[in-house]
């Protein structure tokens, strides 16, 4: 008689060890990161601006969204995927979704709220030329409406201890310095551009204590990115050059942030934060493109005239076959691939991209 009480091999022992705990790995992290909140403008918009019915800026339409799961055009200024999602996923958790979807179906989930617009800026004015935009400070206000029913759900040591956990995520601040570098800006007028990149900086700063003052205690910060390489300002060279002045300014504006949040540390010391170098990372691929798989840093993927930057990702725009070898989706907006190499970035990249630590490291405090 065969005898049923075999040892069971310790390599399939292992397997299955592994294996189960590769199921359980999301769970896992997201106990550890029970939610993540997002904050900022079309690089992290996931749908909130289809639901401005005055609004000049969406992407709730193809080309958008060809490489997202079923080719759907959500509102992400995407051919796919952009940072908000990559963050998801690497902490386990579900892509936050839009507050004006939530809010119009009355709900809040624990694990997250994406308040991000399209146009958006630190400053309310930033968004006037979109003509209805959600900024900052009306995102920031948004969440202290989440905020309410999630006591409810949770209650308040409960809260505490969730959001002291969540991320914030906070992606912000090219539109301002697009908007203060056109011909007829009011603030250019107003302010020198030293004490316009001052003045973004402390604001960012006083929204952040702000969200501090309801429980935020880990943020993933993001400079402003080499926004004068955009297609739309290289569009203007005769040559296709990067526009000098705006890059300058963009990494003035970085430079004050990451003092401003060294201060603000200080300050209040169980604040922790991961800052990364947006424009550090872009630069990186457009000096050595090959070597991330980028053979286009100049042209937008998807648009219409002079290097695909006259017109925007509209049905009628045409688009390239390799979206993955393209720095640029559209006139302004990274493809899924680059938003990808970021994402793996500022979660695990070194301190040259992602400091004073990285927000893998970030999520472990």
């Amino acid at each position: 008689m065969a005898n049923s009480n075999k040892e069971v091999p310790l390599n399939l022992i292992t397997s299955l060890f592994f294996y189960s705990f590769l199921l359980l790995l999301p769970s896992l992290l997201s106990q550890s990161v029970p939610a993540a909140n997002i904050f900022g403008d079309s690089l992290v918009d996931v749908g909130n601006n289809n639901f401005l019915s005055n609004s000049l800026i969406k992407a709730n339409f193809p080309h958008n969204g060809i490489d997202f799961p079923n080719g759907e055009a959500t509102g992400r200024f995407s051919n796919g995927k952009n940072p908000a999602d990559f963050l998801a996923e690497k902490v386990g958790l579900p892509s936050a979704q839009p507050y004006l979807v939530l809010m119009s179906k009355n709900e809040i989930p624990t694990n997250g709220v994406n308040f991000a617009s399209g146009g958006a800026g630190i400053f309310n004015e930033t968004g006037d030329v979109f003509k209805q935009v959600v900024p900052l400070s009306k995102q920031v206000k948004y969440f202290t409406l989440v905020h309410e029913p999630l006591v409810h759900q949770l209650g308040t040591d409960g809260v505490r201890n969730h959001l002291a956990k969540s991320l914030f995520m906070i992606v912000i601040g090219s539109n301002d310095l697009l908007a203060y570098f056109n011909n007829d800006s009011k603030a250019s007028k107003k302010y020198t551009p030293q004490q316009y990149v001052d003045l973004m900086g402390s604001t960012l700063i006083q929204y952040m204590k702000r969200l501090y003052s309801m429980g935020a205690r880990k943020f993933m910060v993001t400079g402003v990115g080499m926004i004068g390489c955009s297609p739309e300002q290289r569009k203007h060279s005769a040559t296709g050059e990067c526009k000098d002045e705006a890059n300058y300014w963009s990494k003035k504006y970085n430079n004050g942030l990451t003092v401003l949040l060294q201060n603000l540390k200080s300050e209040l010391s169980d604040i922790n934060y991961s800052y990364f170098d947006t424009y550090g990372a872009m630069n990186n691929v457009i000096q050595n493109p090959q070597a991330h798989g980028i053979n286009n840093i100049k042209d937008a993927c998807c648009g219409g005239g002079k290097m695909k930057a006259d017109l925007p990702c509209i049905p009628s725009a045409t688009y390239c076959s390799n979206r993955s070898d393209h720095l640029f989706w559209d006139r302004f907006h990274p493809t899924e691939a680059i938003s990808s190499l970021i994402s793996d970035l500022f979660y695990k990249g070194p301190k040259k991209f992602a400091f004073p630590i990285n927000v893998e490291q970030l999520i472990k405090l």
